[in-house]
């Protein structure tokens, strides 16, 4: 089974690489920060030289790595990736800078997880293009200067709150907030992805699709695939709204987006705790969870709804939540 598994994990990434845009007009939303880092890509290749480094902040899933790939595409230049936590030492920083050999992106994924003592290594590189690193032990130590290609340093988080106010004001090109879509920018990207998996998605099929999203766009390619697998092994030659309903209700996902867990916060809370406050540690805790999947996982878009709020005492279920549960039960 795990071998299966491992066989079908390159379509399925072939598949998110073909719905992944590659040229400005194909990324449909966050129309601000596409003209703000046209600008700054444009004015930089006036003056010859690579862009100030630019943080990315947002939800997952909004398409933060994506602009990455379309600024190196744009400037002609490779994009090497690294991820936070995978840093361990200044020496990694090195070598991923140094890959770049005539200059390039270095893309850093949740870079709120990065080491704070690599973190200072970012520094020098991120201000003068070059670092110094300490070679050998004891009195016979030295510093050794290297000089690093000419980079633009791309950073994206889920939590910018958590990244130090050095390490944030050094990015001189700007901090970019991404913010979810709306239904009619989901509904835009959901026709253009069907296009691209050849299948036919009806307007109102669309719709119906775009409202389950969670309004994000990794969410709503997930779900296009998943309907069209139903509307295949059903025999179905076009994905209609009714097919859109009858394959997420197989799945458990409501007109909301919502799942059998997220309910299950918002009922735990309404019938194990009246309703709250209830500590996050506590709620996991009942849900069987740890706090970091309550937190990251289902809070975000629960409190987005607005079924779900946070307060100093903890995690209380909305009137809009009660309603959304009584709605259910009948």
């Amino acid at each position: 089974m795990d071998t299966e598994r491992e066989n079908h994990q390159p379509l399925e990434h072939s598949l998110d690489s073909l719905l992944r845009p590659k040229v400005w007009d194909e990324y449909i939303g966050q129309e601000n920060i596409k003209k703000n880092l046209n600008i700054l890509i444009e004015a930089a290749r006036e003056r010859g030289q690579m862009p100030e480094h630019v943080l990315l902040y947002g939800p997952a899933g909004l398409g933060k790595t994506t602009l990455v790939y379309i600024i190196g595409s744009v400037l002609g230049v490779p994009v090497q990736t690294a991820s936070g936590p995978m840093i361990e030492r200044a020496g990694d920083i090195v070598s991923l800078a140094s890959t770049l050999e005539s200059g390039g992106v270095l893309f850093i994924d949740e870079i709120h997880r990065l080491n704070k003592n690599i973190e200072e290594t970012l520094y020098p590189i991120m201000e003068s293009g070059g670092i110094s690193i300490m070679v050998g032990k004891g009195p016979t130590a030295r510093s050794v200067h290297i000089n690093l290609p000419p980079i633009v340093i791309i950073a994206a988080t889920t939590q910018v709150g958590k990244l130090s106010t050095p390490l944030r004001t050094r990015f001189s090109g700007g901090i970019m907030r991404l913010l979810p879509y709306n239904e009619e920018e989901i509904a835009h990207i959901l026709i253009r992805s069907a296009e691209r998996l050849d299948v036919v998605l009806e307007n109102t099929a669309a719709t119906a699709l775009a409202q389950r999203s969670r309004s994000t766009p990794r969410t709503a390619n997930y779900l296009l695939k998943r309907v069209r697998d139903y509307a295949q092994v059903h025999n179905k030659p076009s994905i209609t709204a009714e097919v859109v309903r009858a394959a997420l209700a197989d799945r458990d996902i409501d007109e909301y987006g919502l799942t059998a867990e997220d309910r299950n916060v918002l009922t735990t809370i309404q019938e194990i705790f009246n309703g709250g406050p209830v500590g996050v540690q506590t709620l996991a805790t009942t849900l069987s969870e740890d706090t970091q999947t309550v937190e990251e996982v289902y809070e975000p878009f629960l409190v987005q709804i607005g079924l779900l709020e946070r307060t100093p005492r903890g995690r209380s279920i909305t009137q809009k939540g009660i309603e959304y549960l009584k709605n259910k039960k009948d």
